[in-house]
């Protein structure tokens, strides 16, 4: 691997290594997010998991397919952020029964903006398994301080994921995308949800907390997005350079760095 690669390569593990978005949050509320937690409706709390499963099929059904395929240029992340930002700004507003609401909404400007992201890094989103990589995206979580870094890191996150791609993809390869009932689609989102769940409650703890109101939810949504495009960016680069390098040369520069 050249030494312009390796330092392209040591950004991307920046991007996905970084901290997780409830130290996001605190660091930029002064707050930490526990406290928006324990303020979290039980109700709320317990739709979480099946709201965001609901969210990521919508988002699949939705965001990919609204892309200009073929087109290479820099992805579009300010547009996406302007979107989000004033989603959260409803969100925060209205409350929250409107954070539901609004995560279908942010979830699908998400994908759209990684589905953007993996393009503008010679990703062909006419091919299956790079749909699928854009929504394996929101499994990236980042580290919180508290993870064991062998289950979270980001290869072991591929490495758990990757029998359900491969399954969701040949299904996907004759059914289509939109059979969201497939037991192998059910899966792999499934995977995607109970990981993307965790970041999600973090991200309804943040805008539940007492004086964020409609700027703060803006806010919240604006470091939610934001990180999500850190995972996309450094995803990309190192599946970018996968195909240059293969997985093992990558994945082997990548522990020793």
């Amino acid at each position: 691997m050249t030494n312009e690669d390796k330092e392209i390569l040591r950004k991307a593990k920046k991007l996905l290594e970084n901290p997780g978005l409830a130290i996001k949050i605190a660091n930029i509320i002064g707050k930490p997010v526990e406290i928006g937690m324990n303020l979290l409706p039980v109700k709320l709390s317990a739709e979480i998991g099946n709201t965001t499963r609901k969210a990521l099929e919508i988002a699949l059904d939705i965001a990919v397919k609204t892309m200009d395929k073929g087109i290479y240029g820099k992805s579009q992340d300010v547009l996406h952020k302007i979107i989000v930002l004033s989603t959260g700004a409803a969100g925060g507003f209205f409350g929250a029964p409107a954070l539901i609401a609004e995560l279908p909404v942010s979830t699908t400007v998400m994908l759209r903006s990684i589905a953007d992201i993996a393009q503008s890094e010679g990703e062909d989103l006419n091919d299956l398994k790079t749909r699928l990589s854009c929504l394996e995206v929101f499994a990236l979580g980042g580290n919180t301080g508290k993870d064991d870094s062998s289950e979270t890191g980001y290869f072991a996150v591929r490495a758990a994921l990757s029998k359900a791609v491969t399954e969701a993809a040949e299904f996907v390869a004759v059914k289509g995308i939109g059979k969201e009932s497939a037991p192998a689609l059910v899966r792999f989102i499934a995977q995607i949800a109970r990981r993307y769940g965790v970041t999600v409650s973090e991200k309804l703890a943040g805008q539940a907390i007492p004086v964020i109101g409609a700027a703060g939810g803006a806010v919240i949504n604006l470091i939610f997005i934001d990180h999500f495009q850190d995972m996309a960016r450094g995803h990309f680069t190192v599946r970018r350079l996968e195909k240059k390098y293969g997985y093992d040369a990558v994945k082997s520069e990548y522990d020793n760095l």
